[in-house]
């Protein structure tokens, strides 16, 4: 059994950058940073970033590059992926990057998140569709009255 599986909570370190493959599909990437916090032997406080770059593709990539902005903290949940290529100046490069499968918008910069007054919940989860057929769509605002369950709504 193998598991390649991320989950991360940061901050953007840039705006998203969205773009259309030549297939038509959308992707969009940004990078986000994660802090790790100790104490040293000494007792002083000790910080260090952690710096990833997020890729995520179709409906998803629509969705970060509509919503998200530099300093925004999300949660992503992926799976690891490096690709490798040879540069002009023909020597072998790599990067490793997070493929986004699921994305939930925490807070904004400098306060919580607070969406558009359209939406229904103080946090928004978006999820890549698990088949191509499937679409993730925002949470649409639900009358007071209506008690209406759709199995989109259904977590499991």
């Amino acid at each position: 059994m193998d598991l390649n599986k991320v989950m991360l909570i940061g901050n953007l370190t840039r705006d998203p950058e969205g773009r259309t493959t030549p297939t038509g599909q959308m992707v969009t990437s940004f990078g986000l940073a994660t802090n790790l916090v100790w104490t040293d032997t000494a007792g002083v406080k000790q910080k260090r970033a952690e710096f990833h770059n997020i890729v995520a593709w179709r409906r998803l990539a629509e969705i970060c590059n509509q919503y998200l902005k530099k300093g925004n903290k999300v949660y992503i949940e992926g799976r690891l992926q490096t690709k490798e290529w040879q540069g002009q100046d023909g020597v072998k490069k790599q990067r490793t990057e997070v493929v986004a499968d699921n994305m939930i918008m925490l807070e904004a910069k400098g306060g919580p998140y607070t969406p558009s007054p359209s939406a229904s919940q103080p946090r928004e989860n978006f999820q890549q569709p698990s088949a191509p057929a499937q679409n993730a769509v925002p949470p649409k605002e639900v009358d007071e009255g209506v008690d209406e369950i759709r199995v989109e709504d259904i977590p499991f």
